[in-house]
């Protein structure tokens, strides 16, 4: 017959915790995981919305030309006076419009850009934090006719500059002045309209005006002093 007895205990080394695997000392926490922010969902509907509307603006606008090229505009803008100025379909695919505009140096044109339903001029990088950014284009031209922004804000640079592009920023750039519409021949504004952008440039709350309905739904079709 044999008798099991149980002898000392060996002391074997512990075998590697989770916490030395990782390079961890024992008895500490665990890192807190990171966490990082969920990036915003793109929202079709909004940029929709947002493109829609301002396409109606500019239909209702008159000096909206539409699919005519730097040429043409320009062609436009050649007889005019300093600060006149349309808007235009971009040439470029990137870009949806242009603003076609007469400055001292003549015609020239400088592209919208569009991203996340706000309108902004397009400008190098060192110019562009000093751009506002708006929801429709009129708001945006409405912005450059005031006589009281500053000459940094509005200092853009031309679409296609006629110097060579080693050119400093202050040569190829130019301060925008908007002063007047050059309306499209073929959809001059109506008499309507006219009377509703006094109304809009004598007022800036024009739904609070006692009209009828329907007069208050039209000024509101197009809330703009341009």
């Amino acid at each position: 017959m044999i008798l099991c007895v149980p002898g000392p205990t060996a002391l074997l080394p512990a075998g590697p915790s989770s916490e030395a695997r990782w390079g961890m000392r024992t008895g500490t926490a665990p890192p807190t995981p990171c966490l990082q922010s969920t990036p915003a969902k793109w929202d079709p509907t909004k940029d929709l919305r947002a493109i829609a509307s301002n396409f109606c603006y500019l239909e209702n606008s008159g000096w909206y030309w539409g699919a005519i090229t730097a040429a043409q505009a320009h062609a436009a803008l050649q007889d005019a006076s300093e600060g006149a100025f349309l808007v235009r379909d971009s040439s470029h695919p990137l870009y949806m419009l242009t603003l076609s505009v007469r400055t001292a140096r003549g015609p020239t044109s400088i592209r919208i850009q569009y991203s996340g339903a706000q309108f902004q001029l397009d400008s190098s990088t060192q110019a562009r934090p000093s751009l506002s950014s708006f929801p429709s284009v009129p708001s945006l031209v409405q912005h450059y006719m005031r006589a009281e922004r500053t000459a940094e804000e509005g200092r853009v640079e031309d679409e296609a500059p006629s110097k060579p592009c080693h050119n400093t920023f202050e040569e190829t750039s130019l301060v925008l002045k908007l002063r007047s519409a050059v309306y499209k021949p073929q959809g001059l504004p109506s008499l309507q309209h006219l009377t509703r952008l006094v109304i809009n440039r004598h007022t800036d709350c024009p739904d609070q005006l006692p009209l009828p309905r329907p007069l208050l739904r039209y000024m509101q079709e197009y809330p703009f002093k341009v």
